[in-house]
């Protein structure tokens, strides 16, 4: 178990490194097909003399070769670094993923305002969406062709069918404008004002969780139909055991082990893609972070949030992995 865990620390290490060099090569070259100085994504002007040009590329390092500047950007963040745009100095310490000149702040002091808002709408999208996932698909996996099963799946498919762009609008036209329930909601903080907060999210999270709740009751009952045809299904069944105690106990456990798997993933994947449900919503998490860096073509924030996202996401398959091992040893 103990090397299990050491291998997977040490590929997720490798992937991260990976993942970091591929967005730095990408994101240090797109300046060169608009032809533009790469300097005009990181401080948004251009020096109107071309020797204060060149002094800023030279200052922030990009008269530097692309090794050499990806080293300094690890480094970076790892130990800070001094930037500066030609008419002030930052020292941005570490984890140093860069300064954005645009909004005067560094990239995680941004994130860090940002996390929080794309973390509770995950997680609590994800509580629901697990919860009637799974709840529907079983019952559809241990009654298949009742009413009840045909009516969830019938949901189910709709519901994959509708994406989040044309749920979101349709539950605020809803709640919002038509029954006035949720009337004018904006986010607040959870410790500020509690009930404000949950309000602002209701929406949001019922909007997130109505397509992967689809997806997750169709998965589950494919594997309770498949695990409740087992060998050893029928034998706890002949030895005396209750229906509840089979199904529960015998039959969910097993049913529930891929779940288990794609549901840390997905959660993690939401962190950082959450753009429309975050914009549909005027919720200002990374989502809304990645479409205002984009539109100001803010250079340094948009890669600190791929590679935050990234590492989110890399972290989590290693979670799973070490927890599937848990519920399964043979995987080790």
């Amino acid at each position: 178990m103990i090397q299990y865990v050491i291998r997977r620390l040490f590929g997720a290490v490798v992937v991260i490194f990976a993942v970091s060099l591929i967005t730095f090569l990408i994101f240090q070259l797109a300046p060169q097909l608009s032809h533009t100085s790469p300097v005009y994504y990181y401080v948004g002007r251009i020096p109107p003399q071309p020797f204060q040009l060149h002094l800023l590329e030279h200052r922030l390092g990009f008269d530097l070769p692309l090794w050499q500047q990806y080293f300094h950007y690890i480094k970076g963040i790892l130990f800070g670094q001094t930037l500066g745009d030609g008419n002030q100095t930052i020292h941005c310490s570490a984890p140093c993923l860069g300064y954005s000149f645009r909004l005067n702040t560094s990239v995680v002091e941004l994130i860090k305002e940002a996390v929080p808002v794309s973390l509770r709408l995950a997680i609590g999208a994800a509580v629901l969406w697990l919860i009637g996932g799974v709840f529907v698909g079983t019952i559809s996996g241990l009654f298949p062709g009742s009413i009840f099963d045909r009516m969830g799946m019938t949901a189910a498919l709709a519901a994959v069918s509708l994406p989040i762009f044309f749920t979101g609008p349709i539950l605020l036209l809803i709640f919002e404008y038509k029954l006035k329930w949720l009337p004018n909601v904006n986010y607040a903080s959870l410790f500020d004002d509690p009930v404000q907060w949950l309000k602002s999210m209701i929406l949001p999270w019922v909007s997130l969780a109505f397509l992967f709740a689809a997806l997750y009751a169709r998965l589950t009952r494919s594997n309770m139909l498949e695990t409740m045809g087992e060998d050893y299904i029928r034998t706890a069944r002949a030895k005396g055991l209750d229906r509840r105690t089979v199904v529960i106990k015998h039959g969910l456990r097993a049913a529930l082990t891929p779940i288990v798997t794609i549901f840390g993933i997905d959660v993690a994947t939401l962190i950082g893609s959450t753009v429309i449900t975050e914009t549909v919503f005027n919720l200002r998490g990374l989502g809304f972070l990645t479409i205002q860096s984009i539109r100001q073509q803010d250079l340094p924030v948009i890669m600190g949030v791929t590679i935050v996202a990234a590492v989110a996401l890399v972290v989590a398959n290693v979670l799973v992995d070490i927890l599937y091992a848990v519920i399964d040893p043979r995987v080790t």
